[in-house]
């Protein structure tokens, strides 16, 4: 340790006073100990209220407040280690509580030749809390890394044992990142081979095409209804699902494949689809709340939507009739006779004019995917509304007469008050200039009231004067 080089020329003449003030000052703990060992006085610092028992050593011997394991140290400190004009730094214990003690590093220093020793020690209790609190972080990283590992055996023991085939996909670059054996079997590989390969493959170019369609749908709303595909052989066919998940490195797909034995995918099976997909007349799948799963070429020509992605998930009175009136109307026949024939409504496309249809529906609401499916034709000799013909009756009285005998009577009432109503609300909101307060009050309707018969029949819009 370096020392001054001229002490006594300035050191001497400091006072006995000054000395202890500049011991206290520049250590934690400070102790002077007789030739005999025992502690006679301590300076303590202010900023560990913990030095505080060190008073309670004075009297005692200096060994006697350690413990067994730190005894050898203090008799280090006083022996022949200690007689030397300064010693070597030594951690000890001080016992100050039921396991608690007190860590202190200590260097002694002779201050003459009657055996008096000054001690001055270190706190290491911010030490130790801090090394207590690593061991404590290490130790609980190390078991959730145990935990970790385990669910991850548990994982790849589930993924390899799952009947079900089950792959994970990248959604930017295509590419299989994951495939279980049930994969490569039912691919007529092995999941070694899958790994990096582009999605999908092993797949008939017609089922390429509708899984790629599946994708995009999943890509952009989250989910999609599963899709029947064909192995490239065409000798078996597939239930696809898809799904998206999001990671820390980027988002992929769960690609899951089961077993479509309740829908056979065989060449007749496929004639069907193909001749509904290029069928002159619009047909839809809905959902029982009234939602498209699936639409052909001729709908989405009629409705004027590009492709069926924009139908997909919609409600089907996005187009077909009056908003919450045709629809609800349907699905309500449907649930309660399985089908309805020769329903004349009207279409809206996205641009342009309506015109009159005539529908004809079956439901399939006791099947494993509970669905109604819907043909719609437009009407020989019917001709686009113009604008002027906003004011006339939705539906006329001939055609409300036509329906007697395929609709109840009890239907064809409500549907007729239905239209009575909405057009009582467009004439008051047209009489006061789109005000709903003042439609409200002509009509006898509280403002909550009209509110909901707007959104029913889709009248108006959130601009409109209130």
């Amino acid at each position: 340790m370096p020392s001054f080089q001229s002490p006594k020329l300035f050191v001497d003449a400091m006072t006995s006073e000054l000395t202890a003030a500049l011991i206290a000052e520049t250590h934690d703990l400070s102790l002077i100990i007789d030739a005999d060992g025992i502690v006679r006085d301590v300076a303590v610092s202010k900023e560990d209220p913990a030095l505080q028992v060190a008073h309670d050593w004075i009297g005692r011997p200096w060994v006697d407040t350690v413990t067994v394991e730190s005894q050898p140290k203090i008799d280090a400190l006083l022996g022949d280690e200690g007689k030397s004009p300064t010693s070597r730094w030594r951690q000890v214990n001080h016992a100050i509580g039921d396991d608690v003690d007190l860590p202190i590093s200590y260097k002694t220093m002779r201050t003459s030749d009657d055996g008096v020793v000054v001690a001055v020690g270190r706190n290491l209790r911010l030490v130790s809390q801090l090394q207590q609190r690593l061991l404590d972080a290490q130790n609980s990283l190390e078991r959730d890394y145990a935990r970790l590992h385990q669910a991850e055996v548990r994982y790849r023991m589930l993924f390899s044992l799952a009947s079900e085939a089950i792959m994970f996909v990248d959604a930017d670059s295509r590419k299989i990142v994951e495939a279980n054996p049930a994969a490569g079997k039912a691919l007529d590989t092995t999941p070694a081979k899958l790994i990096s390969r582009t999605f999908p493959r092993g797949f008939s170019d017609n089922s390429n095409d509708t899984i790629e369609d599946l994708l995009l749908r999943v890509r952009a709303a989250g989910r999609a209804e599963a899709v029947i595909v064909r192995s490239s052989a065409g000798d078996r066919a597939f239930r696809l699902h898809a799904s998206l998940l999001r990671r820390d490195e980027g988002p992929y797909f769960l690609i899951r494949l089961t077993s479509s034995e309740d829908a056979p995918m065989d060449s007749k099976s496929h004639q069907v689809l193909d001749i509904v997909d290029r069928s002159p007349d619009g047909f839809v799948i809905t959902n029982p709340n009234g939602e498209v799963i699936a639409a052909n070429r001729a709908f989405l020509e009629m409705c004027a939507v590009a492709t069926d992605l924009q139908a997909i998930q919609k409600p089907f009175d996005t187009w077909l009739g009056r908003p919450g009136v045709d629809v609800s109307l349907l699905l309500r026949n449907l649930r309660e006779h399985g089908e309805v024939r020769q329903f004349v409504t009207t279409l809206t496309p996205e641009f342009g004019e309506p015109f009159d249809v005539e529908l004809s529906a079956v439901s399939a609401l006791d099947s494993d995917d509970p669905c109604c499916g819907f043909v719609i034709r437009q009407q020989m000799g019917s001709s686009r509304r113009s604008a002027g013909d906003g004011d006339a009756l939705p539906r006329s009285l001939e055609e409300m007469t036509e329906l007697v005998g395929r609709v109840p009577l009890k239907d064809l009432v409500r549907e007729t008050t239905d239209i009575i109503e909405r057009m009582c609300i467009e004439a008051a909101l047209k009489m006061t200039d789109d005000s709903r307060a003042s439609a409200a009050e002509m009509l006898g309707l509280s403002r909550q009231s009209l509110y909901v018969k707007l959104h029913r029949y889709g009248i108006g819009d959130r601009d409109a004067k209130d």
